[in-house]
């Protein structure tokens, strides 16, 4: 009876047909617990730890450890932020307001007056000071952040007196008094000085030329910000403060021992440095003074908050080491034989990794580590297979570089050699000349040393002067034979303008002259001029080219009009396009001081010049 209804159940089971799938999965979870119940209770236990307290732990352990330290460090980051911005607001309306103040003294006109006069004897001058004493000493009285006001002149006649200093031979050797002379914008610098106890200290300084107009003499605003003010309201209780100006020392800092010294941290790393053996938080920022290249340097930093925090990560670290490692040693030992599995599976991984595909071990069985290394095995078969193919395909793309190669080479052979275009020129000549054509061997001639000149320069950044109106002048002579009559040309320069030693951009001036000849004299049947003058600029250590014709000129809407295409690109304008390349290589190549400029007079012609650079060869 009982073998008749496990029949008839088999006859069931295989006519539904879905449940045989169902009970073998039944059947290899039965087989997979199985084999986990072969193992003893102290692998099992390994394993439970792997899972349920190691991961987790070290997980979770690790991300509070992590976000606890990130907002540990965010916080004090942002004090220390914020008082640097206190700091570094603080500095902005210091120098602001010494700067106005400088901008008062520097073009006072009774100020200017006493450093341009000249005087008999030193009571003279002395007299005059005591006059107009008030101008300097109301600034110095009654703005607390100023200590000292110095103004230094050449003016042999001026003498030590109050805050007026003749330059002698020390001052005038100074860094910063050559420095001020040479520009006119202001700059701040570190200085040093001492009291009367003989104590060093440094002060933050305004420098600035005083412009004296219509005189030969120069002078020098110095302007010292006092220290003691910097100290009542920069001084932090909490964190160290250094500030320096550009590249110079400390100039203040809360601890007198970094004055005079370089900053103590790298101004361009992280908000995380090591100063003296101590890992400290820093912020740095960077204040551009106002209407000046200077920039000052503030560095603020806490070197209490990091161990601080350290010691807070520490304890949490220890935390998650007892919770991990006593449940860890407690089971150790009943992990051995899975851990020498992973070894296995972990040493030919190595081998894999390492291109070596010769297994001598393998991990046996049929759980996840096996199935691991089956499927490491049946990747590594992929591996070999792709190998193969990727060096059949490194063979195929090898040969057809060496063909491209091949037609390159066989291209840049078949290239016409401009040494064979001069000779071939020449012997043109010749036989021009022989047979007494002096008109076309002179053409071609002309044409050939243009031909050089173009060719040699293509590509070139710079090129002589003289080699660059040497070309220019062998253009008009050809377009000469093509118009006859019709104009004339004359080459001017300057005296002390050394057309061998100055530099200039190769094939800058031929635009530009042709547009004289071709426009400029378009309605001009004979009689034309064009006039190339090469001078200095009054107003700058720069030379201008200037390309001048007396023809019929522009109307001044069209000049208008050209005055702005030559700034602006406008493609389709193709009559100006040329001027505007012109005038953009000139800005690029020098900057936007320089360029072309355009004048025309109805009825009597056009100038076209060019404003650059006087250079010469040292300078590139």
């Amino acid at each position: 009876m009982g073998n008749a209804k496990r029949r008839r159940f088999s006859s069931v089971v295989e006519l539904l047909g879905g449940v045989p799938g169902k009970m073998k999965k039944i059947k290899k979870k039965h087989e997979v617990f199985g084999f986990l119940r072969k193992l003893g209770i102290q692998k099992q236990l390994y394993i439970i730890y792997m899972l349920a307290v190691l991961m987790p732990v070290s997980l979770i352990g690790s991300f509070l450890v992590g976000n606890t330290y990130r907002l540990l460090t965010n916080y004090h980051g942002d004090l220390l932020e914020s008082d640097n911005l206190r700091v570094r607001t603080i500095l902005f309306e210091i120098t602001t307001q010494v700067y106005n103040i400088s901008e008062e003294l520097s073009f006072n006109v009774e100020i200017e007056s006493m450093l341009k006069k000249r005087y008999a004897y030193r009571e003279e001058f002395t007299s005059a000071i005591n006059r107009n004493s008030e101008i300097v000493d109301n600034y110095a009285n009654h703005y607390t952040e100023i200590e000292q006001v110095e103004i230094y002149c050449d003016n042999p006649d001026i003498c030590d007196y109050k805050q007026y200093r003749r330059v002698d031979g020390e001052i005038e050797k100074s860094d910063w008094y050559r420095r001020a002379i040479s520009q006119s914008s202001v700059f701040w610098q570190e200085m040093r000085d001492t009291d009367k106890y003989g104590n060093e200290y440094w002060n933050l300084c305004l420098i600035r030329q005083v412009p004296l107009v219509n005189s030969e003499h120069r002078a020098v605003l110095v302007i010292r910000i006092s220290n003691n003010y910097l100290k009542t309201r920069i001084g932090s209780q909490k964190y160290q403060i250094c500030v320096s100006v550009d590249n110079g020392v400390v100039f203040f800092a809360l601890d007198r021992a970094d004055y005079g010294k370089p900053q103590p941290v790298t101004l361009d790393s992280g908000k995380k440095q090591k100063i003296q053996n101590q890992t400290c938080l820093v912020e740095i920022s960077e204040l551009g003074l106002y209407l000046s290249d200077s920039h000052i340097y503030i560095c603020t930093m806490d070197n209490k908050s990091y161990d601080n925090i350290k010691s807070i990560i520490r304890i949490c670290i220890l935390i998650i080491l007892v919770a991990v490692l006593v449940p860890g040693i407690l089971v150790y030992y009943f992990g051995q034989y899975f851990t020498k599995r992973v070894r296995t599976l972990r040493h030919v991984m190595y081998q894999a990794s390492n291109e070596d595909y010769d297994f001598k071990e393998m991990v046996r069985g049929e759980d996840e580590l096996s199935e691991a290394f089956s499927d490491l095995e049946v990747m590594v078969q992929n591996i070999k297979e792709k190998d193969a193919h990727m060096y059949e395909v490194l063979l195929k793309e090898q040969e057809l570089t060496n063909e491209q190669q091949k037609m390159e080479f066989k291209m840049l052979a078949s290239q016409i050699n401009p040494h064979f275009l001069y000779n071939t020129l020449e012997t043109i000549r010749m036989k021009a000349y022989t047979v007494g054509d002096k008109e076309v061997a002179t053409a071609i001639k002309l044409l050939g040393k243009s031909m050089r000149y173009v060719l040699e320069n293509n590509g070139t950044a710079f090129t002589a002067l003289k080699e660059e109106m040497d070309y220019i002048e062998i253009y008009m002579k050809i377009q000469k034979l093509r118009f006859m009559e019709k104009f004339d040309y004359e080459l001017k320069t300057q005296d002390g303008i050394d057309l061998y030693k100055c530099i200039t951009l190769p094939l800058l001036l031929q635009p530009i002259v042709e547009n004289a000849i071709l426009h400029g004299l378009e309605e001009t049947e004979k009689g034309g001029m064009v006039t190339i003058k090469i001078g200095q600029e009054p107003q700058n250590n720069g030379i201008y080219i200037a390309v001048s014709d007396n023809g019929c000129g522009i109307e001044k809407e069209t000049l208008e009009r050209l005055r702005v295409d030559i700034v602006t690109k406008n493609p389709l304008k193709k009559e100006s396009i040329g001027l505007y390349n012109i005038n953009q290589r000139v800005k690029l190549c020098y900057g936007n001081e320089y360029g072309m400029t355009i004048d025309s007079i109805v009825g009597s012609g056009t100038t076209v010049t060019l404003h650059l650079p006087q250079k010469v060869y040292h300078d590139i």
